[in-house]
């Protein structure tokens, strides 16, 4: 297949539609009085949503070049929800913002890469003074008031406030979908690691597919086991206890 092919100031517009045309069906839902967007799948009944990452992901323009220009604001809005969870709208629009002045300066003459050099100084001052004027949340109703304007909805936001209470900030906090009719929430105490089962045939629970363990051995080491013979006096010592699991 022929490649397209565009230099200087024609990709620079052409790339610009496509960061506009993307940004500017985000920043309409930004703040208290932002909209909504309506999203058509092709498939179901259509989404609703004033999320920016959302409305981001399922933007494609047909302009290969301009989806390109979309493609970077759709990087900047999901490397903000995973490192924030929140803020994908206001990301967007400050992308925009610095991707707009940018090209303008380089159509001025200005050197790209002394501009580039500045911005990076320019980034670390404003993350200073937002360091300086940021405020430490200490309290539950702190917590409501926060959770309250990302989830767009009192009930969810008590809710998170609630959990949040209970785990504290380095909890380990896991939405899941409910079933029923309402919000539920559940506390378990204890670590949480981000691993599973290896095999199969570990499974305890064949309806919730799952390895549930009560009371077992825990073994902590800082040596790689490469083979099970590495094992197999542990685990001669452990069914002379009568029990079998470990971990």
């Amino acid at each position: 297949m022929a490649k397209q092919l565009l230099f200087s100031e024609k990709a620079r517009i052409v790339l610009k539609n496509g960061v506009d045309k993307l940004a500017n069906a985000v920043k309409i839902t930004l703040g208290p009085a932002g909209r909504a967007v309506v999203l058509g799948k092709g498939y179901g009944s259509p989404v609703i949503t004033r999320d920016g990452v959302t409305i981001a992901k399922e933007i494609e323009l047909e302009d290969k070049i301009e989806n390109i220009g979309a493609e970077l604001i759709k990087e900047v809005a999901s490397k903000t929800n995973d490192v924030a969870g929140d803020g994908t709208t206001t990301a967007t629009l400050l992308a925009q913002v610095l991707i707009n002045e940018s090209l303008k300066n380089v159509a001025a003459g200005i050197d790209p890469i002394e501009m580039q050099k500045g911005m990076q100084k320019a980034q670390q001052a404003v993350l200073e003074s937002l360091k300086n004027i940021s405020k430490k949340i200490s309290t539950k109703e702190e917590i409501v008031q926060v959770a309250t304007i990302a989830a767009r909805d009192a009930e969810i936001g008590n809710l998170i406030a609630e959990v949040i209470t209970q785990v504290g900030k380095d909890g380990v906090v896991t939405v899941e979908e409910y079933q029923g009719i309402g919000l539920t929430k559940e506390l378990v105490e204890g670590l949480q690691f981000d691993r599973g089962y290896i095999s199969p045939y570990m499974i305890t629970n064949s309806e919730r597919m799952e390895a549930a363990l009560e009371n077992p051995y825990i073994l902590v080491t800082d040596k790689k086991i490469s083979a099970i013979n590495e094992l197999l006096p542990l685990l001669e010592k452990l069914i002379k206890t009568g029990k079998k699991e470990l971990m």
